[in-house]
């Protein structure tokens, strides 16, 4: 018994020591790749881009468009650098933009598509890669096209297929909702159709708050009653005490 017990926490250390490892390597590759892309879109050195990456930036949007008193503060900043960079980071952009829409017209993919609400550049192009363009083509698509699925894999554990989209750019619900709105708009429903998800979608939210606010409250009030119930026994325990 002893050495089952023993070579279940041995295990459990293996797995703990490979999950911190992974996480580890992680971190370290997406530390990589932000500090690459400051460098090329600021025109920055290593030093400084890593700066930015240690500081919490994961995007060049956050320095173009974050409050210049943040950047400013950072050690060995001021408000001219902070000024100079998110310049930069702009005309990163702008240029970055042009290219994309430039290649997104490129690929055939209507105005329509790009001037979807929720559509960035970069998706514009992603769909034009992938044969998505017209809004007919949106209105074909189903969530998993955009979002990805899982299924079972060769070992029968799931195994998740990618979408069109990074996980990051859309959430299914969103998915859900965006597919619909480009159906209304290829006139396949009705208009009502998407008034009526969007009328369950903000119904479920408030559910969703109200529970929350209900189960912080039920917390809060178990809180209150463990702290009466210590102050009542230090009480009777002072008073056993005279």
């Amino acid at each position: 018994g002893q050495n089952v017990r023993l070579a279940s926490q041995l295990t459990g250390w293996q797995i703990d020591l490979m999950t911190e490892s992974a996480d580890s390597e992680r971190r370290q590759r997406e530390f990589k790749e932000r500090t690459d892309l400051f460098q090329k879109a600021l025109d920055a050195d290593e030093t400084l881009a890593q700066l930015l990456a240690s500081e919490g930036f994961e995007t060049v949007e956050e320095i173009a468009y974050v409050e210049i008193e943040e950047l400013a503060s950072i050690e060995g900043f001021d408000e001219e650098v902070a000024g100079e960079l998110q310049e930069r980071a702009r005309e990163y952009l702008e240029k970055l933009t042009a290219e994309l829409v430039s290649k997104r017209k490129e690929l055939g993919v209507t105005d329509e598509v790009a001037d979807m609400e929720g559509v960035t550049p970069q998706m514009a192009v992603k769909f034009g890669e992938n044969d998505v363009k017209t809004i007919d083509d949106l209105a074909g698509l189903v969530p998993d096209d955009l979002v990805g699925w899982k299924e079972p894999g060769p070992d029968g554990k799931p195994k998740f297929i990618a979408g069109l989209l990074e996980k990051t750019e859309m959430s299914r619900d969103d998915a859900e909702l965006f597919i619909l709105k480009a159906r209304v708009a290829a006139g396949w429903v009705e208009p009502e159709a998407l008034e009526a998800a969007l009328a369950a979608r903000a119904a479920a939210l408030d559910a969703e708050e109200a529970e929350l606010n209900a189960s912080s409250e039920t917390t809060a009030d178990t809180a209150r009653s463990r702290g009466d119930e210590l102050f009542n026994l230090k009480g009777a325990n002072a008073s056993s005490d005279q």
